[in-house]
């Protein structure tokens, strides 16, 4: 019989035939000064905020980094970098305002953790961490005011940032695995649109793949109506009652045994998997402020560097562009 398991994984190592994204063409890379070279002189200021709040916090220069504006500029898909400035400033002011950095606390959502209904465990084989929701497991009610606070989504906003800490070198996006069997309990249209809003706005190039198992006729229906608010480049990221496995989506030893009987016999309990996950996400957002401080502590470092990547981009001139930012803003 397989052992039983009960806390989250570490991140599997870097694969040794691994290779970095290529290169930026010279348009691309001019976009990518321009939008470093903003927010990296030493008067910027967050715009909208109060002045005397709206310089950049260290979290805020970490969040900064070179992946970070790359994902922004392909998600407005090189528009312009004025563009990427907005929308890099609109989430800004959201991370703030939603209270990423005081409200939004492991102490905060346990309440909505403690019957496993989201999970995250393993990684695929591109390394990209899993995010298990089952909706079956809901245990809490949203606010009869749709305008009020939602813990619920509190809770999935705290775990898309602990699937963050928990990315290794070159991981940029997540596995979102969503199970409707045993007839949960479905989030309203107007959470979903909210996560969705959410997902789509200040988590751009985020997301992996979206599995979804055992399907009902009114989840379909439900999907259907909201396709059209769904990115199209996200559309084709949906997937409905794949075979992970047969795939090669999954290895069965990084996937749980309730997607697939070849997987892993992961059992939640929340007292063993909840102090397991907020420790080894500390532990790892320690370990990564720690090391972007050793580099400089500046808006534009590389997140490949920070999460413990070997060596760094062969880009002669992505990395002039970094040295620049960090001369304008000296």
């Amino acid at each position: 019989m397989a052992e039983i398991v009960y806390t989250p994984l570490p991140p599997p190592p870097v694969p040794a035939d691994y290779t970095r994204p290529d290169d930026l063409n010279p348009k691309q890379e001019e976009m990518l000064k321009a939008v470093l070279a903003h927010f990296s002189t030493a008067e910027y200021v967050i715009p909208g905020l109060d002045t005397e709040k709206s310089t950049l916090t260290e979290d805020e220069k970490f969040w900064l980094s070179y992946e970070c504006l790359l994902r922004y500029l392909r998600a407005i898909k090189w528009k312009s970098a004025e563009e990427a400035i907005r929308r890099l400033e609109e989430t800004l002011k959201w991370r703030r305002e939603y209270g990423l950095y005081d409200l939004i606390t492991a102490e905060h959502v346990e309440p909505e953790a403690v019957t496993g209904k989201s999970i995250l465990f393993g990684y695929d084989t591109s390394r990209r961490p899993g995010y298990y929701m089952i909706p079956s497991r809901q245990n809490t009610k949203e606010p009869d005011d749709p305008n009020a606070p939602n813990p619920q989504v509190h809770f999935v906003v705290w775990t898309l940032e602990r699937a963050i800490d928990m990315m290794g070198a070159g991981v940029e996006s997540l596995d979102l695995l969503i199970n409707f069997a045993d007839k949960g309990k479905n989030p309203s249209l107007g959470v979903a649109m909210k996560v969705l809003n959410i997902l789509q706005n200040h988590y751009p190039e985020r997301l992996g793949l979206a599995l979804i198992l055992n399907v009902p006729w009114f989840v379909d229906m439900f999907f259907t109506m909201v396709k059209p608010f769904i990115d199209p480049i996200t559309r084709p990221k949906m997937k409905f009652n794949p075979k992970v496995i047969e795939d090669d989506i999954f290895t069965p030893d990084m996937v749980m045994s309730e997607w697939t009987d070849q997987g892993c016999k992961f059992e939640y309990k929340h007292e063993k998997y909840w102090p397991a996950l907020v420790s080894m996400c500390e532990e790892r957002r320690k370990q990564q402020m720690e090391k972007w401080r050793e580099l400089g502590g500046t808006v534009g470092l590389k997140e490949w560097d920070i999460r413990g990547g070997q060596g760094v981009l062969e880009n002669g001139k992505a990395e002039v562009a970094v040295d620049e930012a960090k001369e304008v803003s000296a």
